[in-house]
């Protein structure tokens, strides 16, 4: 039977259950993203497990949230994320270096892989043709161990985009009607995966724009394919060569 690209990416993942919507499954994470909001309480539970080194093909802590200096407090909690990123193997991206989620799309996503972080807007980088998924500290701090994530299996909301976006149209406007029509919570246990011609219209960093917010549509994930146009945005980065095909069925 073909499958779509949520499917796939589950599939080549799994590591226990099976893909019927509602059971539990269990996920090997490729790659982690934590921030320094977040990332604080996660280098200590993986102080707390005596943790080496990280088990994942990537890793990244972030310092994009608590920037502002008036005391040491920040400052202190940044010094700490760095030395901790130095000790268990974490690329560590300095204040000022920008917001975690387009960075890491900038640098570290991959289409296949999956990517599990303790910032809510992880599912940013599903429009690259990942399995991106915002999760609690524990976790990640798991994932960054080598352990899978275990989730039910989520129903697999499909959306066909057509057409071309008219003149002072963009893509906010496609994921706030998407708001409109379904609420806060209508994504709720499900992976939205978009699909269709209307793709073609689409940049990669508008399709960033409408996975950031399936959060607000209460999705575990956004999914995206990874077609001409994620090649075309590697290419920009000078990173072609991590490029891969990944579309479902249509």
């Amino acid at each position: 039977m073909a499958l779509n690209v949520t499917q796939k990416l589950i599939n080549d993942h799994l590591v226990s259950g099976k893909m019927d919507p509602g059971a539990e499954i269990g996920l090997q994470i490729d790659q982690t993203l934590t921030q320094d909001a977040t990332g604080t309480m996660v280098m200590l539970e993986l102080e707390a497990m005596g943790l080496d080194y990280a088990k994942t093909e990537a890793s990244a802590q972030y310092v994009d949230h608590n920037l502002i200096q008036e005391d040491n407090k920040n400052p202190d909690d940044h010094l700490f994320l760095e030395s901790a990123a130095q000790r268990f193997g974490l690329y560590f991206s300095r204040p000022g270096n920008g917001v975690s989620h387009p960075v890491h799309m900038q640098r570290l996503a991959i289409p296949g892989k999956t990517l599990l972080g303790s910032d809510s807007h992880t599912c940013a980088n599903g429009c690259m043709g990942m399995l991106a998924m915002g999760a609690g500290g524990i976790d990640v701090a798991m994932a960054i161990a080598g352990e899978p994530i275990y989730i039910k299996m989520p129903q697999v909301m499909g959306v066909k985009l057509t057409g071309e976006l008219p003149d002072w149209v963009s893509a906010k406007d496609v994921i706030l009607e998407m708001l409109r029509r379904h609420g806060v919570k209508g994504g709720v246990g499900k992976i939205i995966e978009y699909y269709g011609p209307g793709l073609d219209d689409l940049s990669a960093m508008d399709r960033h724009v409408i996975a950031n917010m399936g959060a607000e549509l209460g999705a575990t994930a956004t999914v995206f394919p990874s077609d001409k146009e994620v090649k075309r945005y590697l290419s920009m980065q000078n990173r072609e060569d991590e490029w891969g095909e990944l579309n479902g069925r249509q």
